[in-house]
């Protein structure tokens, strides 16, 4: 059986690789990450992106280049314009509200690309009910591939 490929959106290696927070609910959601990749992350095809490797390299500089050695192990997805002009459609069609240019990108390379999922922490834009069905009918009118949009928590489920 192939693995599912995943694309990894950068909360979570965000979340995988930061010092244990003290706001509750981040430092669950980390060790909820952590839980799940050391169970599971042979299980998937994981891929990234230029968007993620950028994003990934914010703020302290130890921090993000622990991030960038850790994101090196993984395929880079190609940025072409079906996925330029993907997310376009996303911030035209109000999939992700204008100025949320990085979630209609990550949005578009899993698309494009068709990850069986994208695993975000991301729940303002990407992992939840309304932006989901928002996303699952702008490519049901496309008949687009639909990425599985999902949590490292939804993933310890199986």
């Amino acid at each position: 059986m192939a693995l599912k490929k995943l694309y990894l959106e950068t909360t979570v290696p965000s979340y995988l690789l930061a010092k244990p927070s003290r706001d509750i609910i981040v430092l669950g959601r980390q060790e909820i990450t952590r839980r799940w990749w050391q169970r599971d992350q042979g299980v998937f095809s994981v891929f990234i992106s230029d968007l993620v490797l950028s994003e990934c390299s914010g703020g302290d500089t130890k921090a993000a280049a622990y991030r960038r050695d850790f994101l090196a192990q993984f395929p880079l997805l190609e940025l072409n314009r079906d996925v330029e002009r993907l997310a376009q459609l996303y911030l035209e069609d109000g999939i992700v509200p204008p100025g949320s240019a990085g979630d209609a990108t990550h949005l578009a390379y899993a698309g494009i690309h068709e990850m069986d999922f994208l695993c975000t922490w991301n729940f303002r834009h990407l992992a939840n009910a309304f932006a989901l069905l928002r996303l699952r009918e702008f490519h049901e009118k496309l008949g687009m591939f639909v990425p599985h949009i999902c949590t490292p928590e939804e993933l310890l489920g199986e």
